[in-house]
């Protein structure tokens, strides 16, 4: 029998994952390990679950995964939000090291404490990130309307993680071909148990919605 090479790189991040998800809860905060392909909206987004939480006296943080640019991290510090650049270099999924060191980089527990939420916004693919954990509490998918009706059945080990699916870009329902109804059923084919929300950050449809159930999570 050939030995999965892959397997103790796999075990050795799950621990350090353990390490991560320790060290947010200590300092009071829930991860949210964020995934979505490039242009579904997983930034803005965030923005707005950021804001959302300041009003609840909430804290709220970011770590950007990035192949290289630092646009999503410039466009988080400029609206007031910590916010740390990890750039893969090419690679397609962040892993638990790399938020380790984002951790330390953030002053988690010391200059960014909780109770609150720190978003970790993927490298923008759904097969990669869907096998690395993080440290994270939660997994938000994010998907939207452009990008078809059938993204659960094409990627579905991120949406068979998912705690969370965000339908964004709804205001758009009516100017692409995009099936509500084929969705759901994809996504209930891999998953019977995620919460849904149809949202549009243009529009402020179902925001709130999605926000207040990440604030009682977070409480809880």
């Amino acid at each position: 029998m050939k030995e999965n090479v892959g397997r103790p790189i796999l075990d050795e991040n799950d621990r350090l994952a353990r390490d991560n998800a320790q060290k947010l809860a200590a300092a009071g905060l829930t991860g949210v390990n964020v995934l979505a392909s490039p242009g579904a909206g997983k930034t803005s987004l965030i923005l707005r679950m950021l804001e959302y939480l300041k009003s609840f006296g909430l804290a709220g943080a970011v770590i950007e995964g990035n192949a290289a640019p630092s646009i999503d991290s410039e466009r988080v510090r400029s609206q007031g939000f910590p916010a740390v650049q990890v750039n893969t270099g090419g690679g397609c999924h962040l892993d638990a090291a790399m938020v380790s060191h984002a951790l330390l980089e953030l002053g988690v527990g010391h200059a960014v404490r909780g109770p609150g939420a720190v978003f970790i916004e993927n490298i923008g693919n759904l097969i990669c990130p869907a096998g690395h954990r993080l440290g994270e509490k939660i997994t938000l998918v994010v998907a939207s309307v452009p990008e078809g009706d059938d993204k659960p059945v094409k990627y579905p080990a991120a949406f068979t993680i998912a705690d969370l699916v965000a339908l964004n870009k709804v205001d758009l329902l009516e100017s692409v071909e995009f099936n509500p109804d084929a969705f759901a059923t994809g996504l209930r084919t891999v998953n019977e148990s995620c919460k849904v929300f149809e949202v549009s950050c243009r529009t402020d449809q179902g925001i709130d919605s999605l926000a207040d159930w990440l604030v009682r999570t977070i409480r809880i």
